[in-house]
């Protein structure tokens, strides 16, 4: 990509949120736009973040056998009415948009519960098509009073949401088993340290749900955590009637005194819904023995957009207790090397940019005019690119300087060398 057509603002690296650093710079730079609180245009930095981090969870979800599916964001209410869910989503919690014309009342999809019970249903009609999960990666919409750190807490966000259809309680658990795995797979392959933690159900419905935690001082909630037994709860469990029955009987979790609170961001839920939805919406499947089986259910959430401002904040690069800017992992970073250069080496990095893009390497070249060398560099680092590769006075024949931004650790590199280097991240 040539810098030149990104077309990002000047900013002030002294002048930014101190809350939420990275995401700040993305809102300064134009790379994150606020049309009001809570809901955002994504320019192509972020976008191709995104996708990164979908394309790992894809992988890991396909190599499950989960099957990738899309329902609608405007959802009919009668579907809602069915799973009794409309009054609790548009009165009780007030989370729900909703949209009425002269065409009938509809909801933007805060979730997809009654539309994948209604799908599934269609295709899942016998025994033998089960067990089965769904998923889908799309934009959902809630209605946040408020708003709180950019992505962390908007109003409209993406998310990937799972559903599982199942025979019976056993095969439920299962499935719920299965997609804990997956998850764990997913978030190493982020480079996110998460833990699994006992959650209330809340509107969802079922007795067993878990939330994925990460500790970080961004988080808003509070979750108590036995280290060395890897063992969390989310504190709201403790208000729950009974709660230390409920933790015994459905977790075996006898103890808590020795759990310390952390404060966590959410990054990630699961629940074990039983037959809540395909009761409530008597939709069944047919069996050897009855034709009136209902399915038990688990649904599955990732949120894709919390997941990307954790990894940026977590991506902050502070040197002499000042903050330069930051850098992005690798394996998420929508481009890995970034071409610096000094005005007479203009031509020499020019060809080394097509060489790369040859070889199907994304990067970036700076190539805007009437800029320092020490401002390019600097630019890099506010967006977050893990290499700079610059063509100063120290550059030799074929030999060019490569930085790494996170620790800002130098080497000399051919051409060669360079090709092979990035040649496996894409």
């Amino acid at each position: 990509m040539r810098l030149s057509k990104l077309n990002i603002n000047k900013i002030n690296i002294n002048d930014i949120d101190h809350n939420y650093s990275i995401q700040n710079i993305f809102i300064k730079l134009g790379e994150l736009y606020q049309f009001e609180s809570g809901i955002y245009g994504y320019g192509n930095l972020w976008v191709k973040i995104r996708k990164n981090i979908e394309k790992i969870i894809i992988e890991e979800l396909d190599k499950a056998d989960c099957i990738q599916v899309e329902f609608p964001t405007l959802q009919p209410k009668n579907i809602w009415v069915q799973s009794n869910r409309w009054d609790t989503y548009t009165k009780d919690t007030d989370t729900l948009f909703t949209v009425e014309c002269n065409l009938g009342e509809y909801g933007l999809a805060p979730t997809a519960e009654e539309c994948a019970t209604i799908f599934g249903a269609n295709r899942l009609k016998s025994e033998k098509n089960l067990p089965c999960i769904y998923y889908q990666i799309g934009e959902k919409y809630r209605k946040e009073i408020r708003t709180r750190g950019y992505l962390f807490r908007p109003r409209t966000f993406t998310m990937m949401d799972a559903y599982s259809f199942d025979k019976d309680e056993v095969g439920m658990r299962e499935s719920y088993n299965k997609m804990h795995e997956v998850y764990l797979k997913i978030f190493k392959r982020l480079g996110i340290n998460i833990i699994s933690v006992v959650s209330d159900n809340g509107t969802m419905g079922g007795r067993i749900a878990e939330e994925w935690m990460t500790i970080t001082k961004y988080g808003e909630d509070t979750i108590l955590y036995d280290k060395e037994k890897n063992i969390g709860l989310n504190k709201e469990i403790l208000k729950r009637p009974n709660f230390q029955e409920y933790l015994r009987t459905e977790y075996d979790i006898k103890d808590i005194s020795k759990m310390k609170e952390y404060p966590a961001m959410e990054l990630g839920n699961n629940f074990q819904l039983g037959t809540k939805y395909s009761e409530n919406m008597k939709l069944h499947f047919a069996s050897s023995i009855s034709n009136d089986n209902k399915y038990y259910m688990g649904c599955y959430g990732i949120g894709v957009g919390r997941i990307i401002a954790t990894i940026l904040e977590n991506s902050l690069i502070e040197r002499n207790n000042k903050i330069i800017g930051f850098s992005l992992p690798e394996k998420i970073a929508p481009y890995k090397l970034q071409i610096i250069y000094k005005d007479d080496k203009k031509e020499l990095a020019g060809e080394l940019y097509q060489k790369l893009l040859a070889k199907n390497i994304n990067c970036i070249i700076d190539d805007r005019e009437n800029l320092s060398l020490g401002n390019r560099i600097k630019d890099a680092y506010v967006l977050g690119t893990p290499y700079i590769l610059i063509l100063g006075d120290k550059s030799e024949d074929n030999k060019y300087e490569l930085e790494n931004t996170k620790t800002n650790e130098k080497d000399n590199i051919d051409l060669e060398d360079l090709l092979n280097k990035f040649k496996d991240n894409y």
